[in-house]
C-alpha cells in the first residue's frame, strides 16, 4: 500500500516523538513542599489517627461545597456504602445505577444486599445516566438512584430532583469526578466524593460524604467508626474510657495524615480546576481542527464550550472502525499514556454472569470506542498540541 507524503511525515514525527519529549501521564497528582510540611506536622504532633485535622478538613470541605457539614471516610467507595446503609437500603430493594462508571458504584449496592439495575447513557455526546432509560427501569422495588457525574460534568440537577421526587426515590450523587464544582452535592439525599491519587485533589486514598440531612450524616459518622458512640481522640480529649456500640459499623475512618494533605490540596483546588478547564478548551479546539473524525463528548451541549464541570478527565470517542489498541500502542510508543473510562460494568465477568440479559447499546458503544487522553494541571498548551498531533497521526495508520 502506498503512503502519502503527509502520512510519511506523521510516521516520522511519531517515531521521533519519544526521543525529545517527556512522557505524559493520563493523570498526575501534584504533591510538594507544603504537603511534606503538613505530614511532618502530623508526625511531630504524635497523633496520627482520626482527630482534629480530620475535623478541620471536614469543615473546610463543607465550606467550599456550600454544605452544612461533611464526614471524611477512607474512600468514596466507603462513602457510597455508608450512604446506602444510612438510608436503609437493603435486601429486596433495587437501586438504579449507571454502567458507565467505576465498578465501585455498583459494588456498593451489593454490599447492602440490594439489587443494582443498570441504566444506559443518554448518548455518545452526553455520556451521563439517561433520564428516559431510568424511567423505564423503575419498578415497585426501586428505592434509590445513583447519579454519577461522569468526567466531572454535572448532571441536570432539576430534572433528576423532579424524577426522584415523583417516584419517592432516594437521590444519591457519585461525585468521585466532580470535586469543587458548583451545584455538586446539592441534588438530593447525599453525595460521595473521592480523593484517590488520580483525582483533581488527592489524599492518596480517601473520600467524604455530604448531605443536607444531619441524621444521615450522624449515622455515616458513627458507622465509619465501628458504630461506636465515641472515637479514640474524643475519649482521649475528654479523659473518658467508656463507649457503646449502637449499630453495625465499619472501619472506614480517615486518618490525620490524609486529612493534612487534604487541607493543603483543597486550598489549590479552584486554581487546578481552572487550569483543567483551560486545557480542555484547548483540546476541544485542536481536536476539532486536526481530528474532525473524533467525537468529543459534551462539546455540543452549550455553544461548543465546556459545560459545568471539574474537567476530571479528557474522554474522546474514536471513529467506529478504529483499532483502539493500535492507537493506544502507537501513543505509548511516543510517551503518551492513555486509558479507558470505563469498561461497561455490566460486561465485566462478575456482573455479566449475574446479569447476562442486560443490554445497554449506547453504553456498550461508548465503552468500546472511548479513549481517555492526558489531562492534569502540570500540562500546558504545547502538551495538548502534542497529544492531538500524535493522535491524528496514530489514526492514519
Amino acid at each position: 500500500m502506498n503512503t502519502s507524503i503527509a502520512e510519511q511525515h506523521q510516521s516520522s514525527v511519531l517515531a521521533r516523538g519519544n526521543e525529545h519529549e517527556e512522557a505524559l501521564s493520563v493523570a498526575e497528582p501534584i504533591l510538594g513542599r507544603e504537603e511534606k510540611e503538613a505530614l511532618s506536622d502530623v508526625i511531630d504532633s504524635g497523633w496520627i489517627t482520626m482527630g482534629d485535622r480530620v475535623r478541620a478538613f471536614e469543615d473546610a470541605f463543607a465550606r467550599v461545597h456550600n454544605a452544612p457539614e461533611s464526614v471524611a471516610v477512607s474512600s468514596c467507595t466507603a462513602g457510597l456504602h455508608l450512604i446506602l446503609q444510612s438510608l436503609g437500603i437493603g435486601p429486596g430493594d433495587e437501586v438504579l445505577v449507571p454502567s458507565l462508571t467505576f465498578v465501585a458504584t455498583v459494588n456498593c449496592v451489593l454490599y447492602v444486599g440490594a439489587d443494582p439495575v443498570f441504566v444506559d447513557i443518554e448518548s455518545l455526546d452526553k455520556p451521563l445516566i439517561s433520564l428516559a432509560d431510568a424511567g423505564t427501569k423503575c419498578s415497585a422495588r426501586t428505592r434509590a438512584i445513583i447519579v454519577m457525574h461522569y468526567a466531572g460534568y454535572i448532571a441536570d440537577r432539576d430534572a433528576w430532583r423532579e424524577f426522584a421526587a415523583e417516584r419517592n426515590l432516594f437521590l444519591i450523587e457519585d461525585a468521585a469526578h466532580a470535586v469543587g464544582v458548583d451545584q455538586v452535592g446539592t441534588f438530593g439525599h447525599a453525595a460521595a466524593f473521592s480523593f484517590y491519587g488520580n483525582k483533581n485533589m488527592t489524599t492518596a486514598e480517601g473520600g467524604i460524604v455530604t448531605s443536607p440531612n444531619r441524621d444521615v450524616l450522624e449515622r455515616v459518622r458513627q458507622m465509619r467508626n465501628h458504630g461506636m458512640t465515641s472515637g479514640t481522640f474524643q475519649r482521649f480529649s475528654d479523659r473518658s474510657v467508656g463507649y457503646d456500640v449502637m449499630m453495625l459499623g465499619y472501619n472506614y475512618r480517615m486518618d490525620e495524615l490524609r486529612a493534612a494533605i487534604g487541607l493543603t490540596q483543597l486550598k489549590k483546588l479552584a486554581s487546578w480546576n481552572e487550569k483543567r478547564r483551560s486545557l480542555t478548551q484547548r483540546y476541544m479546539q485542536y481536536l476539532k481542527e486536526r481530528c474532525p473524525n473524533v467525537e468529543v463528548p459534551f462539546t455540543g451541549l452549550k455553544d461548543s464550550s465546556p459545560a459545568i464541570s471539574s474537567h476530571h478527565i479528557m474522554p474522546v470517542v474514536l471513529p467506529k472502525r478504529s483499532d483502539r489498541q493500535k492507537v493506544i500502542d502507537i501513543l505509548r510508543g511516543v510517551g503518551i499514556q492513555t486509558s479507558n473510562h470505563y469498561p461497561a460494568v455490566h460486561q465485566l465477568t462478575f456482573y455479566r454472569n449475574r446479569f447476562s440479559s442486560v443490554c445497554l447499546p449506547q453504553t456498550e458503544e461508548y465503552a468500546r470506542r472511548e479513549l481517555t487522553l492526558p489531562l492534569h494541571p502540570r500540562m500546558n498548551a504545547r502538551d495538548v498540541e502534542r497529544v492531538v498531533s500524535s493522535l491524528s497521526g496514530a489514526l492514519m495508520h
